[in-house]
């Protein structure tokens, strides 16, 4: 069925439908969804199978739906499958982290990680099928090279990167968000232009056959929720 347009002040609306449910099943579903959702886990341990790249493109068109700021949609996904380049990214990254954990972290820091077992090695940059490194635009360039304010920029790619994890989730893959610190070798080895930034390098894949996740606790609702 065709929606209904409106114009205001020369701009087009389109009607808006959204299917709503019973409270009934209104709790139903948001208690399943969240069912679900608690089911996703960082994961470190991928396989090399395939992955058809209709679905890496559903999954970053899922991530472009997220809001944001003045609909400017200030995101780039680049999607990287090349396995040269994901050496070298994987070579890049790993001399990032070398030096994170021998001589940038505090020892708090690394204190905290120690239930995560984490080290600066990565191989799971080369061995998932697809790397996906989301920049965020600071701001726009326009035909002729002028720049064009973005708005909420860091809030906007967040967003995105939410709804980019949960379609991964949904497609029955698992994800990794990496932030090897800091990341401007992405810019260089990816030839960015001058307006994006490096926000997130997420490996993209199935996990192997036999993988184990930290058995970690999320903190409950009255410490993360105030009602009033």
């Amino acid at each position: 069925m065709d929606k209904k347009i409106k114009t205001i002040d020369g701009y087009e609306f389109i009607e808006y439908h959204h299917e709503s449910y019973s409270e009934k099943e209104t709790v139903k579903r948001s208690q399943s969804f969240y069912k679900w959702m608690d089911e996703r886990r960082t994961v470190r341990d991928f396989s090399d199978k395939p992955i058809p790249k209709e679905v890496i493109d559903n999954i970053i068109l899922t991530a472009s739906t997220a809001p944001s700021g003045a609909h400017k949609q200030p995101w780039t996904f680049c999607v990287v499958s090349d396995p040269a380049i994901k050496s070298q990214i994987r070579k890049a990254a790993e001399e990032e982290e070398f030096e994170s954990y021998n001589s940038r972290m505090p020892p708090e820091w690394l204190e905290d990680l120690k239930p995560l077992q984490t080290d600066w090695h990565k191989p799971f940059l080369e061995v998932a099928p697809y790397l996906i490194i989301v920049f965020k635009k600071t701001y726009d360039l326009s035909p002729e090279g002028a720049k064009k304010t973005n708005y909420y920029v860091a809030e906007s790619v967040g967003l995105a990167c939410g709804f980019l994890l949960t379609a991964i989730h949904h497609a029955g893959l698992v994800a990794l968000t990496h932030t090897p610190s800091p990341m401007n070798f992405l810019t260089k080895l990816l030839k960015r232009p001058e307006n994006e930034r490096p926000f997130l390098l997420i490996p993209v894949g199935y996990s192997t056959e036999e993988t184990y996740v930290p058995h970690l606790k999320r903190k409950p609702l009255e410490d993360i929720a105030t009602y009033y």
